[in-house]
């Protein structure tokens, strides 16, 4: 995970209290809900430049903070392709 990321993630954790994310951090115990989600998901999309795809939009994708960074890898290798077809 990045700082990035993390930077982004951790406002919107209330309940962490100056604990450090990890993969394995349950982002549901520490205060998200499904609206924050869909917040989460703008911030996410606008600092990390990526457009998570609709079936990444699951409660799976939500569950850890390592879920939810491996959601948005995914989506950069694909906006990387998108964008790369888009210049041909």
């Amino acid at each position: 995970m990045d700082a990035r990321f993390v930077e982004t993630l951790t406002p919107f954790l209330p309940f962490l209290h100056g604990e450090t994310i990890t993969e394995d951090t349950p982002l549901r115990t520490y205060g998200l809900d499904s609206m924050q989600a869909i917040e989460l998901m703008f911030a996410l999309e606008d600092s990390l430049g990526v457009s998570l795809p609709d079936e990444a939009l699951v409660e799976e994708t939500f569950a850890t903070a390592g879920s939810l960074w491996r959601a948005t890898q995914a989506a950069q290798g694909t906006d990387a392709v998108t964008a790369t077809a888009e210049s041909v």
